[in-house]
């Protein structure tokens, strides 16, 4: 698909699906600011007549899936015309692109759901979703009286750019789940500035980010996802928080889903939330397109045979073995009858390290007797997975 086609075909449905309507001409002149973005994207649309029925986008992105970086792709702009919407449109493309997705070699894929529901019957599962922290600076008037080692930068992300994105590259290569845009999409942050940047540093190395933005005198202060390193990182961050006192009502930042933010500080009064509603604020999924994914992962003790049923992409016995602290994958055709029976979604949950075994024929992902229960969880120990990416 060339640029031009998606200023009349896929940007014009997306806009429909997810922003106020109709469009007036100045937001329809916006879209072809948005091609650069766009322009490593794998679209995809159902036409009539010359009339786009449906569209479906994959952004070519990569991921950490428990310590190994793998290429991802990313799930967004899927959108129906209201007048072709329930008539499987969105299935066939579906299919279609993470077939082309999975064979150029993405083995994982991604996305934020507009019902969830619907996405699980495509295999995907829930990640948790990252937290919403509101406080006052007043608060963190403690930090004041700190002396910390380090130091704060403080510079619009036009001109930080290259330090922002070097440090999620780092958090891409340390943190679970971890994703990150391409360069081409990732620089709309730096060409638009409409943020500050602000980093923590020690030792002149980067150990925290956040990028935030003012809204008013005596307002609040919207901070995006609040990145640190270590301890010491977040309390020269909220330090520089606690100087706004005088400016400013609130903060409000994101945080990934494991942090903890009633334990910063004694006597801190802060309110941490994560809401999920249909359509509008669905948490993230996530699911294996391929075994490759699997290969070579850091696995705990543990050996069981696994048949993979229902799905269009995973599917055969294997025996996953993790007995060398490595995830070996061997496909078993020794006829011997699985230990578990696992949908795509299960095996997905468990490599994402977002459910239990024993959860799994709860939410009807999985015949897992009790043996099998205590192998997969030597293989694939809980973590908190953190997307990051929000597309």
């Amino acid at each position: 698909m060339t640029d031009d086609d998606r200023l009349t075909t896929s940007f014009p449905l997306a806009a429909y699906a997810f922003e106020s309507s109709p469009l007036s001409a100045a937001r329809t002149a916006e879209f072809r600011d948005y091609l650069p973005y766009n322009q490593g994207n794998r679209t995809l649309i159902a036409e009539e007549d010359g009339t786009t029925l449906a569209a479906v986008s994959a952004i070519p992105m990569r991921q950490n899936l428990r310590g190994v970086v793998l290429p991802m792709a990313g799930v967004a702009g899927v959108a129906t015309h209201p007048l072709a919407r329930r008539q499987g449109h969105v299935r066939t493309l579906l299919h279609q692109l993470l077939d082309e997705m999975r064979d150029e070699g993405h083995p994982v894929s991604a996305l934020y759901p507009f019902r969830p529901s619907f996405y699980a019957r495509f295999g995907y599962v829930g990640l948790p979703k990252p937290r919403r922290v509101t406080f006052t600076p007043a608060n963190l008037g403690s930090l004041l009286r700190v002396d910390l080692p380090g130091e704060v930068g403080w510079e619009r992300i036009a001109a930080g750019y290259p330090a922002w994105r070097a440090f999620t590259e780092r958090n891409l290569q340390e943190r679970h789940g971890f994703a990150i845009f391409p360069d081409h999409r990732a620089v709309g942050m730096r060409d638009r500035d409409e943020y500050w940047l602000l980093t923590a540093r020690v030792g002149g190395e980067v150990t925290g980010a956040v990028t935030y933005r003012i809204d008013e005198h005596g307002g609040t202060l919207h901070g995006n996802e609040l990145l640190v390193t270590d301890p010491l990182a977040r309390t020269l961050l909220l330090q520089f928080f606690a100087r706004h006192v005088d400016q400013i009502e609130r903060v409000t930042v994101q945080v990934p889903p494991d942090e903890l933010p009633e334990l910063w500080l004694t006597d801190l009064d802060v309110h941490v939330e994560a809401r999920t509603a249909v359509p509008g604020s669905s948490a993230p999924m996530a699911r294996l397109l391929s075994l490759d994914a699997l290969s070579g992962l850091p696995a705990g003790p543990g050996r069981v045979r696994i048949e993979l049923t229902g799905d269009r992409w995973l599917a055969g016995t294997h025996l996953l073995d993790g007995t060398t602290g490595a995830l070996e994958l061997v496909d078993d055709t020794t006829g011997r009858a699985p230990t578990a029976t696992l949908t795509a979604a299960g095996l997905s949950a468990l490599a994402y390290g977002v459910l239990d075994p024993a959860e799994l024929p709860l939410r009807g992902l999985g015949e897992v007797p009790v043996d099998a229960a205590t192998e997969l969880r030597g293989l694939f120990p809980r973590r908190v997975p953190y997307l990051f990416a929000d597309f």
